[in-house]
């Protein structure tokens, strides 16, 4: 399984994403689903993906070779980020079909980033090749397995804050995935992109054996329990009370 994330705020982006492809008993298999392209000053791209790794594999291989045999259209040379969108969308549905049809090949991506002199933006292509972009009210978007880590997103993510706390968001998001399903895993990949400067110098890896990984795990464990032991009792004589009704079978 996999879980992606990517948060665009007024400061920049935040893109996250686990590596673990197969969990099982016996054998863990581990592929980054972070690619990266761009030149520094003139634009960034970062590419998440998710679904079927010979579909997402073949797509990312596509994206290099359409940039090394100087193709008519690729990532260096798109006019815009929705160019860039509808560009990856077409290579995916030419890839699923090459593979096959059905939900086995289908995969998704989050394409984020910035071409000098337009704002910076992500966007999510569906498995079908149709994208979508955040929004004000929902300044982020997800991959995979989405729900675990969505209702921390929910609550602290506004265009405003800071990139390191919106960082910060994304990791816990992680967490509470990793902490509800053991196919997403590490190693974890951040991505920190600060808005204007066409630059990508701040990549980060989580390996298994993280301290921070851990200590951040443990923090949100801890403050979770400090927080539940807290909450106001409940007051049953407060709280209109009905009686069931009788239902004859």
């Amino acid at each position: 399984m996999t879980y992606c994330v990517a948060i665009a705020v007024k400061a920049g982006i935040i893109f996250c994403s686990d590596s673990r492809t197969n969990a099982g008993v016996d054998q863990i298999s581990t592929y980054s689903k972070m690619s990266h392209f761009g030149k520094d000053g003139e634009r960034q791209f970062v590419v998440l993906s998710a679904g079927n790794l010979a579909t997402t594999q073949a797509v990312i291989n596509q994206l290099k070779n359409d940039i090394k045999q100087n193709a008519g259209s690729h990532l260096l040379n798109i006019p815009s980020l929705n160019e860039a969108a509808e560009y990856l969308g077409r290579i995916s549905v030419t890839q699923q079909e090459k593979y096959g049809s059905g939900p086995i090949h289908e995969a998704s991506f989050i394409i984020g980033g910035q071409i000098a002199g337009a704002s910076h933006q992500i966007m999510m292509i569906y498995p079908q090749g149709n994208f979508i972009t955040s929004s004000v009210d929902t300044p982020y978007l997800q991959i995979g397995e989405s729900k675990y880590g969505k209702p921390i997103l929910d609550r602290i993510i506004e265009p405003n804050i800071e990139l390191n706390t919106a960082a910060l968001c994304a990791l816990v998001s992680m967490d509470s995935t990793m902490r509800s399903n053991l196919t997403v895993g590490p190693p974890i990949e951040v991505t920190v992109y600060e808005g204007g400067t066409q630059l990508s110098n701040r990549h980060y890896r989580l390996e298994q054996e993280s301290s921070y990984l851990y200590d951040l795990n443990h923090a949100w464990d801890e403050r979770l329990k400090a927080a539940f032991s807290s909450l106001p009792p409940i007051q049953w004589a407060d709280i209109a009370h009905h009686e069931p009704e009788n239902k004859e079978l």
